[in-house]
């Protein structure tokens, strides 16, 4: 089974728009 946003999300402890935006290389994300 393939990794999906939400489990890359679930084991970052982010919500899976972050790891969208992560992905898409978005300026609005914090490095926090």
């Amino acid at each position: 089974m393939p990794v999906t946003i939400k489990d890359v999300a679930k084991a970052a402890g982010v919500s899976p728009s972050t790891v969208t935006r992560v992905i898409q290389n978005k300026s609005t994300i914090s490095d926090e």
